[in-house]
């Protein structure tokens, strides 16, 4: 049975007029509830701050929720949103979810990300129920965090070259076919990021609701399509390898990963590197925060990695990272995967 999957129900609402009746399991993080906790009256049966995206834990957590509770709150980022709705699927429940920053659009989809192997198998948990937007509260997030979902969009970019890349050369499925119509539409979304980064990057509230808005377009397209190569490509694959690397076992921020991601695919496209990463940084995104050792070991590693964990055909799976063409390539993104020179 195919299935068309709706975003979430969106409020847009002050925290403080949340009255909840339901006994509710809590998802959060620390500083996530103490920005958001003043504001909400929850009656919390039990809460936790899930701290890795693994099946495993997620199963635990869910095994261990008391029979009382009627309904899963996630209140914080993506890793919050992910447990929320793995929970809330797991045990036939309604989930919520409150953003304290729009930092990523897995809080739109029905898509849980789970790190296994040391790669992201995806999931399908359906959306969440509903999802509550208060901007006094997503406001008051660090820069680098308060619109990082503009990654989202920009992916977009570099996914739609993979996409083609892979249908020129028969590498697509019959379920992933590329599809000039969405291709155009998916671009159309991209380039509306180029032209808010720099209102995210300032936490400008109607460039924050265009972000969110654009987010939302980007995952009800791909719900229709029912696969997300037009929006993941050779990017998001470098983040899922350097993900351990730069984390040492502790969540990364997404777009501390994939920002850097988008230049490398970019570059080994052949693009032009300088408007990409002007966007990325006016929008607040850090390009910095990878150890250039991490870096360069993931970079050589890429074509073993996609290959290993069967990966979407990419540009990925025909390069030499070794190759000077290449070194040359990558040194267009300033991030320095030469090593010739510091950060």
């Amino acid at each position: 049975m195919e299935t068309i999957f709706p975003l979430p129900h969106i409020e847009f609402r002050s925290l403080s007029d949340v009255k909840e009746e339901r006994p509710t399991a809590l998802l959060t993080g620390k500083r996530s509830w103490e920005v958001a906790g003043k504001f909400l009256e929850l009656p919390v049966v039990v809460q936790a701050e899930p701290n890795k995206a693994e099946a495993g834990f997620f199963d635990m957590l869910a095994e261990n929720l008391p029979p009382q509770v009627e309904g899963v709150y996630g209140v914080g980022g993506g890793l919050v949103a992910d447990s929320a709705k793995y929970i809330g699927w797991k045990r036939q429940l309604p989930v919520v979810i409150i953003p304290t920053a729009l930092s990523a659009d897995g809080f739109f989809t029905a898509l849980v990300a789970l790190r296994e192997g040391g790669t992201v198998r995806y999931v399908t948990t359906g959306p969440a129920a509903n999802l509550i937007v208060d901007w006094d509260v997503i406001l008051t997030a660090p820069r680098n965090l308060r619109g990082a979902a503009i990654v989202e969009l920009l992916t977009i970019v570099t996914g739609l070259l993979d996409w083609r890349y892979a249908a020129e050369r028969s590498k697509t499925t019959p379920e992933t076919r590329y599809m000039p119509w969405a291709a155009g539409l998916m671009a159309g979304i991209a380039q509306q990021a180029f032209k808010i980064a720099g209102g995210v990057g300032s936490g400008n509230v109607e460039a924050m609701r265009n972000l969110l808005d654009l987010v939302c377009m980007e995952v009800q397209l791909t719900n229709q399509l029912g696969h997300n190569r037009p929006q993941e490509g050779s990017e998001q694959f470098f983040a899922y390898a350097v993900e351990r690397r730069a984390g040492g076992g502790r969540p990364v921020p997404y777009a501390d990963l994939v920002g850097p991601g988008i230049l490398i695919a970019a570059a080994l496209h052949r693009q032009d590197i300088a408007p990409i990463r002007a966007t990325l940084a006016s929008a607040g995104i850090r390009l910095g925060q990878i150890k250039p050792d991490d870096l360069i070991t993931t970079i050589k590693e890429l074509p073993d990695y996609v290959n290993a964990h069967d990966l979407p055909y990419s540009i990925l799976n025909d390069i030499d990272p070794t190759s000077e063409d290449v070194i040359e390539l990558l040194a267009t993104t300033g991030l320095d995967a030469t090593g010739a020179r510091p950060l």
